[in-house]
């Protein structure tokens, strides 16, 4: 009887230890395996933005010249651009 008197709550510590051990495990994966992900939690780009990039790009390679990479752009940024 003296014996089990300081068991009553070691159930309860030993399922906290538990749970701590899988979140520990769950987030050195994550860590692990998830690092280089950065492109995927970016949010994606809207059309515009992504065109402008390219429009950018293009005319930094000299692709296109000056007076070309003015009226793209003007198109692409529309009337409220």
């Amino acid at each position: 009887m003296v014996g089990t008197r300081g068991m009553g709550w070691g159930w309860l510590f030993f399922v906290l230890l538990m749970v701590g051990v899988v979140v520990l495990v769950v987030v050195l994966i994550r860590l692990l395996w998830g690092g280089g992900r950065d492109e995927q939690r970016r949010p994606p780009l809207e059309g515009r933005s992504r065109a402008l990039e390219v429009l950018d790009e293009r005319y930094a390679r000299g692709e296109i010249d000056a007076a070309e990479y003015d009226e793209r752009r003007r198109r692409l940024e529309g009337p409220e651009g």
